[in-house]
């Protein structure tokens, strides 16, 4: 009887988010997903992960942003870990204008302020070489 079924309301979750977290647990259910090397050794999500995930995780940024949200949201660690990958894959080895570009990001520094930004953060562009 479905009336005895009790509702747990989500209200930060659109059905088709769950429905993709769904996926993902199910999926993961009997066989958990390996934690992922940090820093990423590449751009490429096949070779960071298995190909199952990676082909899990390649979604329209809107629905990659909303799986971390959700992931956040209902504690699933290994599914925010993997979403946030993709992220970092999406940003690794690109400079700031392609990162800005990539995720539609307004530049609103003046050539001032991203130049002492720039300056500030060298020893992080240091460690990239």
């Amino acid at each position: 009887d479905d009336d005895d079924t009790p509702e747990i309301p989500l209200p930060n979750v659109q059905k088709d988010i769950l429905d993709k977290v769904v996926e993902f647990c199910t999926h993961h259910v009997n066989d958990p997903m390996a934690d992922i090397e940090k820093p990423l050794r590449s751009h490429n999500m096949i070779e960071v992960v298995g190909e199952w995930d990676a082909n899990y995780i390649e979604v329209e940024q809107s629905m990659l942003f909303s799986i971390i949200l959700a992931a956040n949201y209902l504690d699933l660690p290994s599914l925010l870990d993997l979403s946030c990958a993709k992220v970092a894959s999406m940003i690794k080895g690109k400079s700031p204008e392609e990162i800005r570009k990539t995720f539609n990001i307004v530049n609103d520094f003046t050539p001032e302020e991203e130049a002492q930004v720039r300056e500030e953060n060298k020893w992080c562009e240091e460690q990239q070489n």
